[in-house]
C-alpha cells in the first residue's frame, strides 16, 4: 500500500462487497414489503413513489422526481405519464420555465395516495420489524449518520435538503397529532399541503 493511500485493495474490495450485499438484502425486503402494501391499488413502486414525491414537493419537475426518486429521468417521465393517463397527475409548464415539465397530483391522485397511507401497517414491513429489537434495547431506532454521509457524497446537498425537509414535515405533523393514539393518514397528508 502506498503511504499516501488510505486503504488497501483488499480493504476496498471487502468494503464494497459488504455494502453491496447489505444494500441488496435490505432493498429485497423493502421492495417485497412495499409491493405487498400497494398491490391492491394497481400501482408499482415507482408509481407510488412518484405520487408520494409529487405530494410532498408540491409541483415537482420530472427532474426533481427522478433525482429524489433515484430513478432515470425517462423512468420518472414514463411512469408519471401512465399516472396522468389514469387521472392521478397533471402535467404543466411554467411561464418562466418552458424547458421543464412539472407534475401535480389531482384530487383523484391525492385520494389514492391517502388510501395507501391509511393501509400502512408497520408490522407487515420486515425491515421495520427487524429493527424493533434495537428500539427495545436502546429506546430508539437505528440512526444512519455514516450512511447519510455516503448518500450526501453520492447525490449532493440538494438531495439531502429535500430529504431532511420531508422528514421534518412528517415529524412535525406526527408531533402535532400526538394527542391522538392513531394518526390518520389524511391528517398527515393535509398538513403537508
Amino acid at each position: 500500500m502506498n503511504k499516501d493511500q488510505l486503504y488497501s485493495f483488499q480493504e476496498a474490495m471487502i468494503y464494497s462487497h459488504k455494502l453491496s450485499q447489505i444494500s441488496k438484502a435490505l432493498w429485497k425486503s423493502v421492495e417485497k414489503d412495499w409491493q405487498n402494501w400497494i398491490k391492491d391499488y394497481g400501482l408499482n413502486i415507482n408509481e407510488h413513489h412518484i405520487l408520494w414525491i409529487a405530494h410532498h414537493l408540491e409541483g415537482a419537475s420530472i427532474s426533481d422526481i427522478a433525482k429524489f426518486g433515484v430513478m432515470h429521468v425517462s423512468t420518472a417521465f414514463n411512469f408519471s405519464k401512465k399516472l396522468e393517463e389514469q387521472g392521478y397527475l397533471t402535467f404543466s409548464k411554467k411561464e418562466d420555465d418552458k424547458r421543464n415539465t412539472y407534475i401535480c397530483l389531482t384530487d383523484k391522485g391525492e385520494e389514492l395516495l391517502l388510501q395507501t397511507l391509511n393501509t400502512y401497517d408497520p408490522a407487515k414491513f420486515g425491515v421495520f420489524s427487524a429493527s424493533m429489537p434495537i428500539k427495545e434495547l436502546f429506546g430508539r431506532f437505528p440512526e444512519f449518520p455514516e450512511l447519510m454521509s455516503i448518500i450526501r457524497n453520492l447525490y449532493g446537498e440538494d438531495f439531502m435538503s429535500i430529504f431532511n425537509k420531508l422528514e421534518e414535515k412528517i415529524e412535525a405533523t406526527i408531533e402535532e397529532q400526538s394527542a391522538s393514539p392513531v394518526i390518520a393518514a389524511e391528517e398527515i397528508a393535509s398538513s403537508h399541503s
